[in-house]
């Protein structure tokens, strides 16, 4: 395989500086959920944890890593998720962190990087004007800013998934994985094509937020002039050139779904699976959904990402999805 950004020896240290509540997470079959799929699917839930999402695991080796140095203060642009993990790891660690998002981003998310200690500022706009705020901060402060996907320390930490999959009793043959920055995939990707080559690595994103497939179908970064989907975690526009380059590396495939099958998803993971997920963690089961005989017979494993959503906005999408 060619070189990604990534290095398998690292990511094998970063079990040892995370923080063990975020590792290890559960991986089961879950059999509820097939008769409705048509193949045997196993769940990897990085929901069980303080921040709910899988991003902690990057943000305690960054957290690590700025307090071994110098830095005491550190911003990033977040949807959400990264922020409220950034926020954890840097408060038990004594950094000032600084969040910008999007003051249309899930109320639930932005109250929880609130009453996790880090500081707010909210942009009339979408996450890539979050982003661009968060870098003219980082400049006129001399802070740290952290960039989710670029952060090598985001996608290391998230790769970690990859190990503990590649660790079991394998009788998996693909992965499907939610695709937005492209942390996640570029992880768990370069674990698995390193590690156990034989499994299919597959991306999953919403047709309304296409940029990264796009970027890695055209193998050069498209950008789009807007998004529109539910799955907020993963509704970015501006594909990283670096980060693109190490997923045309790793990816075997990358899909878009509906909105529809992205509900869909979320009601079956309820149902089925007792979960209440978050849109972004519907993806893998969106995909199945809208491509059964692809899946058939087979067996994959879906990565349940992140389980923050407002209970408003849940409640509403779930009553609108078929039974």
């Amino acid at each position: 395989m060619q070189q990604t950004r990534l290095d398998t020896g690292r990511i094998r240290a970063a079990r040892r500086v995370i923080d063990p509540v975020f590792l290890d997470t559960p991986l089961y079959r879950c059999e509820a959920l097939e008769a409705g799929l048509g193949c045997a699917v196993s769940i990897k839930l990085e929901t069980a944890n303080p921040v709910r999402s899988f991003k902690a695991r990057g943000t305690e080796l960054l957290a690590s890593l700025l307090a071994d140095s110098d830095a005491r203060a550190v911003v990033c642009a977040s949807a959400g998720n990264l922020g409220q993990a950034l926020a954890w790891s840097g408060r038990g660690r004594g950094l000032d962190v600084t969040v910008v998002a999007s003051r249309f981003a899930t109320a639930a998310k932005l109250d929880r990087i609130r009453a996790l200690g880090a500081g707010l500022q909210l942009v009339d706009g979408d996450h890539e004007l979050a982003r661009e705020r968060a870098a003219a901060v980082a400049r006129s402060e001399g802070i740290r800013l952290v960039e989710d996907s670029l952060d090598i320390e985001t996608c290391e930490g998230a790769a970690t998934i990859g190990l503990e999959l590649v660790d079991t009793a394998r009788s998996f043959d693909a992965v499907l994985i939610a695709l937005g920055g492209g942390a996640l995939a570029t992880g768990v990707g370069h674990v698995l094509k390193s590690l156990a080559p034989e499994v299919e690595v597959i991306c999953v994103q919403p047709l309304g937020a296409p940029a990264m497939t796009r970027s890695w179908r055209a193998r050069r970064v498209v950008t789009t002039e807007s998004t529109n989907t539910i799955a907020d975690g993963v509704a970015g526009r501006c594909p990283i050139p670096a980060v693109l380059d190490d997923l045309l590396l790793v990816a075997d495939d990358a899909v878009l779904v509906r909105e529809e099958s992205i509900i869909t998803g979320m009601r079956m993971l309820l149902d089925h699976a007792g979960l209440v997920v978050e849109p972004s963690a519907a993806l893998g089961i969106a995909a199945i959904l809208e491509d059964r005989d692809r899946f058939a017979g087979r067996h994959v494993v879906t990565i349940v990402c992140g389980g923050n959503v407002d209970a408003g906005a849940y409640r509403r999408w779930i009553g609108s999805a078929p039974l």
